[in-house]
């Protein structure tokens, strides 16, 4: 009854004209958030099955033979990894694109049945989609053995707002910010598996045709450009989105989230640099094959350098 209070005095102060989400009330996410912790660590027990009986012994060693066998342990498992982050994101793309563009943008709630299912809401689909990206992160801190210091930044802040996004959603007569909180979080992992993808296709290219450099390039260009557009188009709808939502956000929320946006924001400009940097050495390359560049040390030393990505 009090939820139900505090949900109608806020949706008093909404402007009619505003976007959908200015009108989602103060609910509960899904009926599975009590149940994150089972949900995430039958995530990550598939995440293991697959990882191990699947990608490492049959399907890397069938698709890609001695060029993936002669790798050694660390550029191994970065393989390894992107394929899983890569087919993760394509995963949570199909079966969460329709419940993320409804809540956020269309007319649905959280309660809203999943395609007409009598069982499963909206919030359902999209509370396990969250679990796998947050898996999918911490999967790769604990798998990786080496990553760059930004990336643990990123996957860290991506953990750790996730799930505590998930778990004020557990008390909403004392976390009036639960509800839109948790979207402006999806609407973040929506710009990460979109803007995110092309870069793990183009370090998988990068392992399997090294030699190939004028793909190379094309691809590193793309994916600078892809990951700048995306932060940029981030930055912009979640800033209206946040200032939609300004008399709805609690002190401490209208402080943290310029900040934690900041944060993410920075990381993905650092991922743009590192794709800018391996483009240009992509072109290096090219110019000393071509007998354009009078330095072969430094095109020789741009083949060495391995990108932490």
């Amino acid at each position: 009854m009090e939820i139900s209070m505090i949900s109608r005095q806020l949706n008093d102060t909404f402007i009619d004209d505003g976007p959908h989400v200015t009108h989602i009330p103060l609910q509960s996410i899904s009926r599975l958030a009590p149940f994150s912790a089972l949900i995430i660590s039958i995530i990550f027990v598939n995440y293991f099955l697959i990882r191990y009986y699947i990608v490492e012994r049959f399907l890397l060693r069938k698709v890609y033979g001695k060029i993936y066998t002669q790798m050694d342990d660390t550029t191994r498992r970065g393989f390894v990894n992107h394929h899983i982050a890569g087919a993760t994101k394509i995963l949570i793309l199909i079966l969460a694109a329709y419940p993320f563009v409804d809540v956020a943008f269309g007319s649905a709630t959280f309660h809203t049945p999943f395609a007409g299912s009598k069982y499963v809401t909206l919030g359902d689909v999209l509370i396990v989609a969250a679990q796998m990206l947050i898996a999918m992160y911490v999967f790769e801190l604990f798998y990786r053995p080496k990553i760059s210091p930004v990336s643990v930044g990123h996957h860290i802040g991506t953990i750790l707002i996730g799930q505590s996004a998930i778990a004020i959603s557990l008390n909403l007569v004392r976390e009036r910010d639960a509800t839109i909180e948790f979207i402006l979080c999806t609407v973040w992992g929506a710009f990460d598996i979109v803007s995110e993808f092309l870069p793990h296709v183009s370090i998988i290219l990068y392992r399997v045709y090294p030699t190939s450099h004028k793909l190379l390039r094309k691809l590193f260009r793309i994916a600078c450009i892809t990951t700048l557009t995306g932060t940029t188009a981030e930055t912009i709808l979640t800033m209206y989105l946040f200032g939609s939502l300004w008399p709805r956000w609690t002190l401490a929320f209208q402080i943290t989230t310029p900040m934690l946006h900041i944060l993410f924001a920075s990381t993905q400009l650092w991922g743009s640099w590192c794709f800018y940097k391996m483009y240009k050495k992509q072109e290096q390359l090219i110019a000393r094959k071509e007998g354009r560049m009078e330095d072969p040390e430094s095109a020789a030393k741009a083949v060495e350098e391995g990108n932490d990505e």
